[in-house]
Order: C-alpha cells, then sequence, then structure tokens
C-alpha cells in the first residue's frame, strides 16, 4: 500500500490529489514500476489512463473497457489475478480498507500541504498494533517531505 496524506490526514479532495509534488510522483513510479496497482474507479478517473509500466487494476462493478486495465470485482480478485509478483494498494479509501488485511507495507508520504476536509477523502487508520512504524525519512526525491515505512509485525492479524 502506498499513498500520500496530509496533516489532517487527507489523500484525496473533490476525487482528486489536493497538491502536486513531482519528487513524490518520481519516487511512486520508481516504486511500483513493474508491479502490478490496484485503485478503484475514482482514483483511475482522476490519474484517466493505465499507468505505464504496470499491471492495472480497478475495483468496480461498473462496466469499464479500457485497454491496458483489468477490471476486478474486489482486492482479493486483483491479488489472485496479478499472480506472485509485488502489488501496490494506489488508492482510494475504499480499496486501503479493504487492502489492510492483505498488506505487508504501507509506505505514506507525508505532506505539509494544509487541505480543507470539506469533500475530503481520509487516510486509513493504521493500526500500531498490527503494523510496526519505521523511522520517519526524509523523502529521498523531495527533501521538503518526509516519508515512513510501516511494517506488519510477525503472526498478526487484523482484530
Amino acid at each position: 500500500m502506498i499513498y500520500a496524506v496530509s496533516p489532517e490526514g487527507v489523500i484525496g479532495l473533490d476525487g482528486k490529489i489536493p497538491w502536486h509534488h513531482a519528487g513524490d510522483l518520481r519516487r511512486f513510479r520508481r516504486v511500483t514500476m513493474g508491479t502490478a496497482v490496484v485503485m478503484g474507479r475514482t482514483t483511475f478517473e482522476s490519474i484517466g489512463k493505465p499507468l505505464s509500466g504496470r499491471q492495472n487494476f480497478v475495483v468496480t462493478t461498473r462496466p469499464l473497457d479500457r485497454e491496458g486495465v483489468a477490471r476486478v470485482a474486489s482486492v482479493e480478485e486483483a491479488l489472485a489475478r496479478a499472480g506472485k509478483g509485488d502489488v501496490w494498494f494506489v488508492g482510494g479509501a475504499r480499496v486501503y480498507a479493504d487492502a489492510m488485511a492483505h498488506v505487508d507495507a504501507i509506505d505514506v508520504t507525508y505532506v505539509p500541504d494544509r487541505v480543507s476536509t470539506a469533500g475530503a477523502v481520509f487516510a486509513p487508520e493504521i493500526d500500531l498494533r498490527v503494523f510496526e512504524p519505521g523511522p520517519l525519512l526524509v523523502h529521498e526525491d523531495e527533501p521538503s517531505l518526509s516519508r515512513r515505512v510501516y511494517t506488519r509485525r510477525a503472526h498478526t492479524a487484523l482484530p
């Protein structure tokens, strides 16, 4: 799972990411390149096209006929169809919530941008009984940002 979050816990606003940090986008591309990415329909529509160099799965019950995109009914179906390689859940909130039981790592970028919470979508709650927070690091591609990777503790499942 990978996402960027504001100080208010916002990950999206009115169907879009409410900030632009080129360094974080570069890192996102580097980390997810060559993997499978799983996203909800709203996230896919906000991007507007499949992410190149990645196997794209869109979780939706609506018809979706786009070249380079596989429509799936659930995160479980996406995982089954993705095979054994790395899979990144890239949004939105419902996909994050549904995927939480399946992820081993949560890669979070912290952006300083203040965002109104009216119409906002919020980051999932990370259960610290299940996930161990790694060190808070300076973002290697954009030093004004910070990031942290949370890893699943051994022998834990979500309550």
